[in-house]
Protein backbone atom coordinates (compact mmCIF):
# COMPACT_ATOMS: atom_id res chain seq x y z
CA UNK A 1 0.00 0.00 0.00
CA UNK A 2 2.80 2.38 0.85
CA UNK A 3 4.47 1.54 -2.44
CA UNK A 4 1.26 2.19 -4.37
CA UNK A 5 0.69 5.51 -2.59
CA UNK A 6 4.25 6.55 -3.23
CA UNK A 7 3.94 5.65 -6.90
CA UNK A 8 0.68 7.57 -7.14
CA UNK A 9 2.25 10.55 -5.43
CA UNK A 10 5.20 10.45 -7.81
CA UNK A 11 2.86 10.28 -10.82
CA UNK A 12 0.82 13.23 -9.54
CA UNK A 13 4.03 15.14 -8.94
CA UNK A 14 5.19 14.51 -12.51
CA UNK A 15 1.86 15.53 -14.02
CA UNK A 16 1.74 18.58 -11.77
CA UNK A 17 5.22 19.60 -12.91
CA UNK A 18 4.26 19.10 -16.55
CA UNK A 19 1.11 21.17 -16.07
CA UNK A 20 3.15 23.95 -14.51
CA UNK A 21 5.63 23.79 -17.40
CA UNK A 22 2.79 24.06 -19.94
CA UNK A 23 1.26 26.98 -18.03
CA UNK A 24 4.60 28.79 -17.96
CA UNK A 25 5.05 28.11 -21.68
CA UNK A 26 1.61 29.60 -22.46
CA UNK A 27 2.40 32.61 -20.27
CA UNK A 28 5.68 33.27 -22.06
CA UNK A 29 4.02 32.85 -25.44
CA UNK A 30 1.27 35.32 -24.50
CA UNK A 31 3.87 37.89 -23.42
CA UNK A 32 6.01 37.37 -26.53
CA UNK A 33 3.12 37.51 -29.01
CA UNK A 34 1.54 40.58 -27.42
CA UNK A 35 4.79 42.51 -27.12
CA UNK A 36 5.59 41.65 -30.73
CA UNK A 37 2.15 42.98 -31.80
CA UNK A 38 2.66 46.15 -29.74
CA UNK A 39 6.13 46.71 -31.23
CA UNK A 40 4.76 46.27 -34.76
CA UNK A 41 1.94 48.73 -34.02
CA UNK A 42 4.33 51.36 -32.65
CA UNK A 43 6.61 51.01 -35.67
CA UNK A 44 3.63 51.35 -38.03
CA UNK A 45 2.35 54.43 -36.23
CA UNK A 46 5.65 56.17 -35.48
CA UNK A 47 7.86 54.92 -38.32
CA UNK A 48 11.54 55.80 -37.98
CA UNK A 49 10.77 58.15 -35.11
CA UNK A 50 10.74 55.11 -32.78
CA UNK A 51 14.15 53.49 -32.31
CA UNK A 52 15.60 50.87 -29.92
CA UNK A 53 12.22 49.84 -28.55
CA UNK A 54 12.36 47.96 -25.22
CA UNK A 55 9.84 46.30 -22.90
CA UNK A 56 10.26 46.32 -19.11
CA UNK A 57 9.79 42.74 -17.93
CA UNK A 58 9.36 43.69 -14.27
CA UNK A 59 6.33 45.83 -15.17
CA UNK A 60 4.54 43.07 -17.11
CA UNK A 61 1.23 41.72 -15.79
CA UNK A 62 -0.69 38.76 -17.22
CA UNK A 63 -4.30 38.02 -16.30
CA UNK A 64 -6.53 35.20 -17.61
CA UNK A 65 -9.73 36.41 -19.28
CA UNK A 66 -12.65 34.68 -20.97
CA UNK A 67 -12.53 32.41 -24.05
CA UNK A 68 -8.99 31.05 -23.51
CA UNK A 69 -7.53 34.55 -23.63
CA UNK A 70 -4.75 36.06 -21.54
CA UNK A 71 -4.60 39.80 -20.98
CA UNK A 72 -1.13 41.33 -21.06
CA UNK A 73 -0.33 44.78 -19.69
CA UNK A 74 3.03 46.42 -19.24
CA UNK A 75 5.40 49.27 -19.88
CA UNK A 76 8.19 50.03 -22.30
CA UNK A 77 10.22 52.80 -23.86
CA UNK A 78 11.90 53.78 -27.08
CA UNK A 79 14.41 56.38 -28.18
CA UNK A 80 12.88 59.21 -30.16
CA UNK A 81 14.59 60.26 -33.38
CA UNK A 82 13.98 63.84 -32.29
CA UNK A 83 15.91 63.17 -29.08
CA UNK A 84 15.08 61.79 -25.64
CA UNK A 85 13.30 58.66 -24.47
CA UNK A 86 9.57 58.11 -24.83
CA UNK A 87 7.92 55.90 -22.20
CA UNK A 88 4.67 54.07 -22.90
CA UNK A 89 2.17 51.66 -21.41
CA UNK A 90 0.42 48.94 -23.40
CA UNK A 91 -2.30 46.32 -23.25
CA UNK A 92 -3.14 43.35 -25.44
CA UNK A 93 -5.08 40.07 -25.40
CA UNK A 94 -3.68 36.71 -26.55
CA UNK A 95 -5.88 33.76 -27.52
CA UNK A 96 -3.95 30.54 -26.87
CA UNK A 97 -6.34 28.35 -28.89
CA UNK A 98 -6.17 30.52 -32.02
CA UNK A 99 -2.64 31.79 -31.45
CA UNK A 100 -3.72 35.36 -32.24
CA UNK A 101 -3.60 38.76 -30.55
CA UNK A 102 -6.27 41.45 -30.36
CA UNK A 103 -7.06 44.73 -28.65
CA UNK A 104 -3.54 46.14 -29.09
CA UNK A 105 -3.28 49.56 -27.44
CA UNK A 106 -0.41 51.76 -26.32
CA UNK A 107 -0.21 55.13 -24.59
CA UNK A 108 2.90 57.32 -24.74
CA UNK A 109 3.28 58.62 -21.19
CA UNK A 110 6.28 60.76 -22.14
CA UNK A 111 4.44 62.82 -24.79
CA UNK A 112 2.58 66.01 -23.84
CA UNK A 113 0.28 65.59 -26.85
CA UNK A 114 -0.66 62.05 -25.90
CA UNK A 115 -1.11 62.97 -22.23
CA UNK A 116 -3.64 65.62 -23.27
CA UNK A 117 -5.61 62.92 -25.07
CA UNK A 118 -4.89 60.11 -22.60
CA UNK A 119 -8.57 59.40 -22.00
CA UNK A 120 -8.94 58.27 -25.62
CA UNK A 121 -7.47 54.84 -26.40
CA UNK A 122 -8.56 53.34 -29.73
CA UNK A 123 -7.88 49.75 -30.71
CA UNK A 124 -4.94 50.30 -33.05
CA UNK A 125 -5.45 46.86 -34.56
CA UNK A 126 -8.06 48.47 -36.84
CA UNK A 127 -6.05 51.54 -37.94
CA UNK A 128 -3.89 50.91 -41.00
CA UNK A 129 -1.41 53.59 -42.15
CA UNK A 130 -0.84 51.55 -45.34
CA UNK A 131 -4.56 51.59 -46.22
CA UNK A 132 -4.69 55.31 -45.48
CA UNK A 133 -1.69 56.14 -47.67
CA UNK A 134 -3.00 53.95 -50.50
CA UNK A 135 -6.34 55.77 -50.43
CA UNK A 136 -4.58 59.13 -50.21
CA UNK A 137 -2.43 58.31 -53.22
CA UNK A 138 -5.55 57.31 -55.19
CA UNK A 139 -7.22 60.61 -54.27
CA UNK A 140 -4.18 62.60 -55.40
CA UNK A 141 -4.03 60.69 -58.70
CA UNK A 142 -7.64 61.68 -59.35
CA UNK A 143 -6.80 65.33 -58.69
CA UNK A 144 -3.58 65.23 -60.71
CA UNK A 145 -3.84 62.63 -63.52
CA UNK A 146 -0.21 63.29 -64.56
CA UNK A 147 1.19 62.89 -61.06
CA UNK A 148 4.83 61.78 -61.10
CA UNK A 149 5.73 61.09 -57.45
CA UNK A 150 4.06 60.93 -54.07
CA UNK A 151 6.00 60.76 -50.80
CA UNK A 152 4.67 60.33 -47.27
CA UNK A 153 6.39 61.51 -44.10
CA UNK A 154 5.89 58.76 -41.48
CA UNK A 155 7.19 61.09 -38.73
CA UNK A 156 4.22 63.40 -39.32
CA UNK A 157 1.52 60.82 -38.52
CA UNK A 158 -0.89 61.76 -35.75
CA UNK A 159 -3.81 59.77 -34.42
CA UNK A 160 -6.78 61.74 -33.10
CA UNK A 161 -10.35 60.99 -31.98
CA UNK A 162 -13.14 61.57 -34.52
CA UNK A 163 -16.92 61.57 -34.47
CA UNK A 164 -18.86 58.38 -33.61
CA UNK A 165 -15.86 56.96 -31.71
CA UNK A 166 -13.88 56.73 -34.95
CA UNK A 167 -10.16 57.43 -35.29
CA UNK A 168 -8.58 60.06 -37.52
CA UNK A 169 -5.09 59.40 -38.91
CA UNK A 170 -3.49 62.61 -40.16
CA UNK A 171 -0.17 63.31 -41.80
CA UNK A 172 1.84 65.18 -44.40
CA UNK A 173 3.63 64.40 -47.60
CA UNK A 174 4.87 65.84 -50.88
CA UNK A 175 3.48 65.40 -54.39
CA UNK A 176 5.02 66.09 -57.79
CA UNK A 177 1.85 66.89 -59.74
CA UNK A 178 3.43 66.26 -63.15
CA UNK A 179 6.86 65.26 -64.51
CA UNK A 180 9.32 68.15 -64.28
CA UNK A 181 7.27 70.10 -61.74
CA UNK A 182 8.52 70.99 -58.26
CA UNK A 183 7.10 68.82 -55.48
CA UNK A 184 4.66 70.62 -53.20
CA UNK A 185 3.58 69.63 -49.66
CA UNK A 186 0.11 68.29 -48.89
CA UNK A 187 -1.89 67.26 -45.84
CA UNK A 188 -4.07 64.18 -45.61
CA UNK A 189 -6.66 62.82 -43.21
CA UNK A 190 -8.15 59.33 -43.05
CA UNK A 191 -11.04 58.37 -40.79
CA UNK A 192 -11.35 54.75 -39.63
CA UNK A 193 -14.17 52.86 -37.98
CA UNK A 194 -12.32 51.39 -34.98
CA UNK A 195 -14.90 48.64 -34.55
CA UNK A 196 -14.27 46.94 -37.90
CA UNK A 197 -11.27 48.73 -39.45
CA UNK A 198 -13.24 50.14 -42.39
CA UNK A 199 -11.83 53.27 -44.00
CA UNK A 200 -14.69 55.77 -43.75
CA UNK A 201 -13.21 58.73 -45.67
CA UNK A 202 -10.03 60.27 -46.98
CA UNK A 203 -9.26 63.96 -47.56
CA UNK A 204 -6.24 65.74 -49.04
CA UNK A 205 -5.34 69.41 -49.18
CA UNK A 206 -2.36 71.46 -50.35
Amino acid sequence: MKLRLSTLGLALGIFGFQGLAFAQSDTLKAAERCESAVAETIKRMRGRAAQELQFIGAKRNLLPTQDDETGVRGEGRYNSKAGGTIAFTYSCAYNAKAGTTSGVMFRETGSDRVQAESSWQPDLTFVSPDACETATAADLKQKYPRVARIAFGSDSRQLRPAADNNASLEGQGAVQRAPGMTAVPFNYRCEFNTRNGRLVSVQTSN
